[in-house]
């Protein structure tokens, strides 16, 4: 054997000898508190309904989402984001389901609520896509245009009612100009000083939301691009934490995760704030596909993707994972 001299010198892979070892020096990881779990209630079902795309997820009854919650406090989970789907027959062009006391998503926040008290940090999701009739996120102008500002309007009643209902935090996710803004003096001005809000700060117009639509029964006529980002833009988003951040916001998020790295990233390197991050439908059914298929390892790829997510920043995860993922941290 020929040896050359001290070559090399430098033996990175001491550090990688052993699952022991390894854990030892691992730069970034997981934790139950780091995750949160998109939920969605369904008005007039009796049983949960299945989600084709997305398997494992499925439309809560009040009944199943109370369990959903319960579970996710036993296995350590931080929160729970909710999403209401409403009858087809109760949309509108302003979705007033979405600011009806008694509208599905007021119902499942005071029944969350309810069963867990302030164990999870229960937050509601504050657009109007689900319960419009047109799917769009805001009010539309005769021409067919989201109303900017009429639609903040309409934000600002949102969340009042969901802050009654019960929201610890409540998550603007329709990239409106000027929402944490109008949505904080709505919340102070009722008595809401102590309600959080979680910014969608940098929400993408992404081929990715696919399975969600399916998810909470979406009438989405045409697309979201003239008020979600383009995807080709990144300084951008530092305009939008800027904003949000002169707004109120108490934590922000980049949505997608995993297409959107570098933006997770420069985000959480430029704030003081919490970070957080949704992993989305598409990201999820993507790989439980290709695990259906047996091409890749369903667990650990699951893993891999949260950790790649935390690593550029997040310091919470939204992730229709969450309570398997938290439950699964804790037997390690």
């Amino acid at each position: 054997m020929t040896v050359y001299g001290n070559f090399p010198g430098s033996r990175p892979r001491r550090l990688r000898t052993t699952p022991a070892m390894r854990r030892m020096v691992a730069e970034t990881r997981l934790d139950p508190a780091n995750l949160i779990l998109p939920a969605f209630v369904r008005e007039g079902i009796t049983a949960p309904v299945a989600i084709s795309a997305m398997p494992g997820v499925q439309q809560h009854t009040l009944d199943t989402l109370r369990k959903a919650a319960v579970d996710a406090v036993s296995a350590g989970v931080s929160g729970i984001m909710l999403f209401g789907v409403p009858a087809d027959e109760n949309k509108d062009a302003r979705g007033t389901a979405g600011t009806d006391p008694d509208g599905i998503l007021q119902v499942g926040l005071r029944a969350v609520r309810e069963e867990v008290g302030d164990d999870l940090v229960v937050m509601s999701d504050l657009c109007l896509d689900e319960y419009t009739d047109h799917g769009h996120c805001g009010v539309l102008t005769a021409d067919g245009r989201v109303d900017n500002d009429a639609t903040l309007e309409r934000y600002a009643e949102m969340a009042q009612v969901q802050a009654d209902a019960g929201a610890h935090v409540v998550g603007p996710s329709g990239m409106m100009d000027g929402q944490v803004g109008v949505i904080r003096d709505a919340l102070d001005q009722t008595g809401h000083e102590d309600v959080a809000i979680l910014a969608y700060t940098a929400k993408y117009s992404s081929a990715f939301y696919g399975p969600f639509r399916e998810a909470v029964g979406s009438s989405l006529k045409g697309d979201r691009k003239t008020y979600q980002q383009d995807p080709a833009n990144a300084r951008e988003s530092l305009r939008e934490l800027a904003l949000d951040l002169d707004e109120g916001a108490d934590m922000v998020m980049v949505k997608p995760a995993g297409p959107y790295l570098d933006i997770l990233a420069k985000v959480a390197d430029s704030v003081d704030v919490p970070v957080a991050a949704y992993q989305i439908s598409g990201e999820y059914a993507m790989i439980e596909a290709a695990a259906e298929k047996g091409w890749i390892d369903r667990d650990a790829a699951i893993m891999e993707s949260l950790t790649g997510i935390r690593r550029a920043g997040a310091r919470m995860i939204l992730t229709y994972w969450a309570t398997e993922v938290a439950e699964r941290l804790r037997r390690s």
